[in-house]
């Protein structure tokens, strides 16, 4: 089995922000109507907004310093218009907030099918190099961080860059001459915050990758904690979580630090920009170039501009943590799925069951070859038993026969033609596989056992389970068929979920069988009952048997002795006994 890369490679690649934003507009622009009206009410909205100091500043200028006279018909009358104006760009507010909620999560569906579709279609061997727990990161907590930016971040940026440029727009048409007081301490805030965009984004890209490696150890952990236990190895498993979780921690920290203090720096340059502003505009009132009102609306969308600023810095955290998110859910979408068939490829109908196994040379790796000129000819109905030490390549040639990987040099054929001319999915309906670990999903055992035939009734499921011998077990369960396994199959035992997924195989009509070391989890005296219905299962099917128990195979037509990748003998068992070679050994040294 290929061994799994690691996983913090990911924060060795350059951020490509262009790349992330031209593929989130892919999904935006599927949904453009509900954009569409997005970018309206925000303009509206805040637009309205706009015009609210304006009106403050009218309303000032209608009190005459001095001599205590106020016109309270045009101070109520454009208090009036400032409440509705607010009024109404709230509501508008209101009605975007909704609308952006219905299309962050439109978007995240549709990115969630996407990602799943291509999990689906990605090759074995991509799971074989990637850890579980980085997998499953992406699909949960990145994906999460992506809609939690979609549906808040993306509006308040919207909502800043047009906030920005009305407040501009207005502070000009106010007084020039303040603009320009203002423009002294802008350049400071622009330079200041794209100085810690850059610093940030490798931050939060690496705290991603930090937790996708400390998921994929838990995952590991918690599946393995009977052997931790056993090997009494908590102490050193602690030790490993402590020092990966403390790497997260520090991630999380450093991200989290730079992201909290470009907020409040950047708000310090604002504050001394208004305070600025505050006294050249006193000293222009003075000189009679501006009213009280003029300098209170000015100071009001000089705050509107510098706010949105600030808000921009403050939320920069979360849209860097959302793009190394989004990225690394593109890079997943992104991966080669499983080659195509072959444009001449045909499906394998009438299947016999003649399996040719012709030179075949392969390896996992580069310049590592696993398996090296293999030949091989299970006729059909024979039962060829693959024997051999740890890493002799047995797995590897059930991989191969599967085409969950293609072969390097020579050739696989069944019934006369060759496996990449058929069609994949063909090929693999062909067999019926039982692997050594077992896989259950939750929900019903009947369910579980007529997972590769969707129309299976339930005298045919009762039919395999009796066969498998596991019938009488499930007849005792307090809602027989029906009984829910739940997650992992952990309410049953290991062999009673070996027999079950036996059932399973038993079930499909393949004319081709695979046993991987099937009953290796179950004691001596359901091995033998099994073996008895395996007997019945296997007449008329090409079988192939994986066993490092070679008491299971001795009735096999055929005996493929595998070592450092190579049939060192092959043979019935009295022929390969007799010959005291390299299976004599292997077979005395389990009885001794």
């Amino acid at each position: 089995m290929a061994l799994k890369g690691p996983i913090s490679e990911k924060t060795d690649k350059p951020k490509d922000t262009k790349y992330v934003i031209r593929r989130l507009w892919t999904y935006f622009y599927h949904y453009k109507g509900m954009m569409t009206l997005a970018i309206l009410l925000t303009i509206l909205s805040n637009m309205l907004a706009l015009v609210g100091p304006l009106l403050s500043g009218y309303a000032i200028d209608a009190i005459e310093p001095g001599k205590g006279m106020v016109i309270f018909q045009k101070v109520f009358y454009y208090a009036g218009w400032m409440i509705a104006f607010y009024v109404a760009s709230s509501v508008l507010s209101y009605i975007l907030a909704i609308l952006m909620i219905k299309l962050s999560q439109k978007i995240i569906q549709k990115m969630r099918e996407d990602l799943f579709t291509r999990l689906v279609e990605l090759p074995v061997s991509y799971f074989d190099r990637n850890q579980a727990g980085d997998i499953i990161s992406r699909i949960s907590y990145d994906i999460d961080t992506v809609n939690t930016s979609l549906s808040t971040d993306v509006v308040q940026m919207l909502a800043s860059v047009i906030t920005v440029i009305g407040s501009l727009i207005m502070m000009i048409i106010i007084s020039p001459e303040l603009v320009l007081v203002m423009l002294v301490m802008i350049p400071l805030s622009i330079f200041y915050t794209r100085y810690m965009a850059k610093k940030i984004k490798p931050l939060f890209r690496k705290r991603s990758a930090r937790l996708g490696e400390l998921n994929g150890f838990i995952e590991e952990m918690v599946s393995g904690q009977k052997t931790i236990k056993a090997y009494a190895a908590e102490n050193s498993v602690i030790g490993r979580f402590d020092r990966l979780n403390g790497a997260t921690v520090d991630a999380y920290y450093d991200a989290e630090y730079y992201g909290s203090i470009t907020g409040p720096t950047v708000n310090f340059i604002n504050n001394l920009s208004v305070s600025l502003v505050t006294v050249v505009g006193a000293i222009l009132f003075l000189f009679g170039k501006m009213t009280l009102g003029n300098i209170s609306s000015f100071i009001q969308y000089s705050r509107k501009f510098s706010g949105p600023i600030n808000e921009a810095a403050n939320i920069i955290s979360e849209l860097q943590s959302a793009a190394a998110a989004a990225e690394r859910v593109f890079r997943l979408m992104d991966e080669q799925p499983e080659k195509a068939d072959r444009e001449n490829a045909a499906p394998l109908t009438d299947v016999r069951g003649d399996v040719r196994l012709e030179g075949v040379a392969f390896g996992y790796v580069p310049d590592k070859l696993v398996i090296k000129n293999l030949f091989l000819h299970a006729r059909p109905g024979s039962l060829t038993a693959i024997v051999g030490p740890t890493g002799a390549g047995k797995t590897t040639i059930i991989n191969l026969l599967m085409r969950f990987y293609d072969v390097w040099d020579g050739n696989i054929f069944v019934d006369g033609a060759e496996t990449r001319d058929i069609t994949r999915e063909s090929l693999r309906r062909a067999y019926a596989m039982v692997l050594q670990d077992t896989w259950l999903f939750q929900g019903s055992i009947f369910d579980n056992i007529a997972y590769g035939k969707e129309d299976a009734t339930l005298e045919e499921v009762t039919a395999a389970a009796k066969m498998a011998g596991i019938h009488s077990f499930i007849r005792r369960l307090p809602q027989g068929y029906h009984t829910i396994i739940n997650e992992d199959g952990m309410n049953i035992s290991k062999g009673q979920k070996q027999l079950l997924t036996i059932a399973r195989a038993m079930l499909l009509d393949a004319k081709m069988l695979i046993l991987d070391e099937a009953t290796s989890n179950v004691d001596t005296r359901t091995e033998i009952k099994i073996q008895k219905a395996m007997r019945k299962l296997m007449e008329e099917k090409t079988c192939f048997v994986i066993a490092h128990r070679l008491s299971t195979i001795q009735g096999a037509d055929h005996i493929l002795v595998v070592d450092q990748g190579n049939v060192v003998e092959q043979g019935t068992h009295q022929e390969l006994m007799e010959q005291k070679g390299f299976y004599y050994r292997l077979y005395h040294s389990q009885f001794e």
